[in-house]
This record gives C-alpha cells, structure tokens and sequence, in this order.
C-alpha cells in the first residue's frame, strides 16, 4: 500500500508539472504573438525587415546635409512631394498652387492658421527656414476670387537710394536722395513690429495675375543704386529687424554677394545707368536688342531673371520688349503709386522716399 501512495504522489506531481510547462508553454507563445511588430526580436542569423522611408525621409538621406530640412504640404492643390530647403537660409521658391475658381492664401504652420488666413503664421520666402529634426509641414489656404478683389489689397513699393548719418542731411542736387538713417532705423522697425507682411516677387506677381491673395499690410522695401552707404548705413538695419529687401544693383559699376540673407540682388541693368543721345537714359534710346544683350549680362551676373529698376526710371515700349526679350517679367519704375491686381507688370508703380520723410510720412503712406 505504501508502495501503491508513493507511485499515485509521484504521478500527480508529474501531472501537475506537466500543467505547469504547458501553461507556461502557451503563455510565453501568447505573448510573442501579441508582440508589436516593431518590437518583434528576430532570431540569430535572421534577416532583418526594414520599412521604406516616408518620401520626407528619403528626400533627407539622399540630400545627406545637416542642415538640409525637408518641407512637407498639405491641403487641398497642395504639392504631393516634399521639398528640400536649407536650415541657415530663407524659403526658397515655394509652390503657389493654382485651382480653378479659387485664389492661393499662402502657406501656414497649421491647418488651423490656414483656415484663418493668420498673417503671423504665414510662411513665405522672407522668413528663415525653421525645422524639427530636419522636417517641417506647411498647410496651404485658399480664398474665392470674389473675396480677394473685395480686399482692394494695395502693395506699396518702397523705394530709396543713399543714406546718411546726418541729421541735417546732405548738400547737392542728390540731397533728397539720402534719407537719414535713423528715420529707416525707425521705419524698418516700425514695419518690422506692427504686423507687416513681405511680399516676395514671385508672390507679387501671382498677385497681379488675381492668382494669390496678400494680406492686407503688405510691403516691398527696395533700393536703387547698391551705394556703399546702403552696404554700411542700411544692411544693418535690415539685419537686425529681420526684413526682406532688394538692392537693385548696376553690375558694370560692381559686383558685391548678397550681404545678408536678407537682401535679394536684381538688376538695376548692367551698363544702362547712363545718359543716352537723347539725354534721356539708354534704356530709351537702345533697341531692344541691346537693351537684352545689356540685361543678359546683368542677369548673368547675378544668376537670376525676375525684376529690374530702370534707370532714372526712363522707359518706353521698346524697353518693355527688351526686358521681356532677356527673360525678365517685372520692371520697377519711379511712378508713385500702389500695385494692384491688373498692374501692368512692365511699369511698378512706387513710394519714393527722400530725405526729411521720417515715420510720419512713411504710416501717411503704407500704414
């Protein structure tokens, strides 16, 4: 009998050991098959499965830069691929999408912002490229063409030449071209803390054509000439209040790189700053062969065709054909004036500055 209870004990405990293994058998078969597929260990020797790049990630690991930051869009006509931009620069040539029966809005950081068209929050080529571990998302709004021309919106170019640290300004018959730089240190600031938006001339001209709708405060600062004092005097100002700008630069008289990323370079022609038979500049006594040839050369130089300034803002029909004969689709006159939808892209209207226009005078004309 003794014998019989020691083999019925060893019996369960053999039973019940088996229980225990089976048990912890299924257990541990439960838990890898619930394993997230991320967290799935693959045995020794194994091939490892890896799950393609989204396109943001591929455009990166090709670009293989630090700095590169690739921009993904979203909304409706938005871009299906992403694009590359670079971290220490501005946004550079965004898309502005076209749909039949609506108007662009411009680009914002959120969906939210776009419905609500929130200026601060649009993102255009005045603004440096700002990223999270190399990506950023832009999303895309839009309006009715109906709305856009009801806002009546007014684009002021700004226009001015040399500056000076004299309070009492310069002598000479260029006096009036010298503005003073601390009323553009008191302009600049003004437009750069009250909520203006910066055009870029793209945008500007997609404004013209009824295809992009601008924000009511919008400005374009510009100057004429590329002297040394808007080098010395003005750059810094521009700089340090973070606004986009042009200097129309005569390229037969010099050269320099852009001075900060926030100046653009265009043309001012190459060797057109001159008086013509006419006394008039050449710009109005060439044809528009030789006004071409003159504005490849300068478009060369600076490695873009977009705008130019005319000289002594002389032009005529035949400067019209010349500057659309190099490529280039805007031209800036001296004509005071507003750009609105329809302006004749050929002859931008402009607010001259001159010396004694402090900050009164520049809110009298922009806001």
């Amino acid at each position: 009998m003794a014998s019989g209870g020691k083999r019925r004990r060893i019996g369960v405990a053999l039973i019940i050991s088996a229980v225990v293994v089976l048990a912890a058998g299924a257990t541990a078969a439960y838990a890898w098959s619930t394993r997230a597929p991320e967290e799935s260990v693959p045995r020794a020797g194994a091939d490892v499965i890896e799950r393609p790049l989204t396109p943001a990630q591929q455009l990166l690991a090709d670009a293989d830069d630090p700095l590169a930051c690739a921009v993904s869009f979203f909304g409706e006509g938005a871009p299906a691929e992403p694009m590359l931009q670079r971290q220490d620069a501005l946004y550079a040539a965004l898309p502005i999408p076209v749909q039949d029966g609506r108007v662009f809005a411009g680009w914002y950081t959120t969906e939210a912002d776009a419905a609500a068209y929130t200026v601060a929050a649009r993102v255009n080529g005045a603004d440096p490229v700002a990223c999270v571990d190399q990506q950023t998302e832009l999303f895309a709004g839009w309006t009715t063409p109906e709305a856009n021309a009801a806002a009546d919106v007014q684009v002021p170019i700004l226009m001015y030449h040399q500056f000076t640290t004299n309070p009492d300004g310069e002598t000479g018959w260029l006096r009036g071209n010298y503005a003073y730089i601390g009323d553009f240190d008191a302009q600049m600031t003004h437009i750069a803390t009250t909520g203006f938006y910066l055009p870029t001339w793209d945008e500007l001209s997609a404004f013209i054509d009824g295809r992009l709708s601008l924000p009511a405060r919008s400005v374009i600062i510009t100057d004429d000439d590329a002297d040394q004092t808007w080098f010395d005097l003005a750059v810094p100002v521009i700089e340090r209040n973070k606004l986009l700008s042009t200097s129309f630069m005569i390229t037969a008289y010099r050269q320099d790189p852009p001075p900060s990323i926030y100046v653009l370079r265009r043309s001012h022609t190459h060797d057109m700053h001159q008086a013509g038979e006419n006394g008039k500049g050449r710009m109005t006594n060439w044809t528009a062969d030789e006004i071409a040839a003159d504005l490849n050369l300068s478009g060369d130089v600076l490695g873009v065709r977009e705008v130019i300034a005319y000289p002594f803002g002389h032009y005529n029909d035949t400067a019209k054909q010349g500057v659309a004969q190099a490529g280039f689709e805007m031209a800036r006159t001296i004509e005071p004036g507003y750009v609105e939808i329809g302006t004749d892209k050929l002859a931008l209207p402009v607010v001259r500055i001159d010396y004694g226009m402090g900050l009164d005078s520049l809110i009298k004309r922009i806001g």
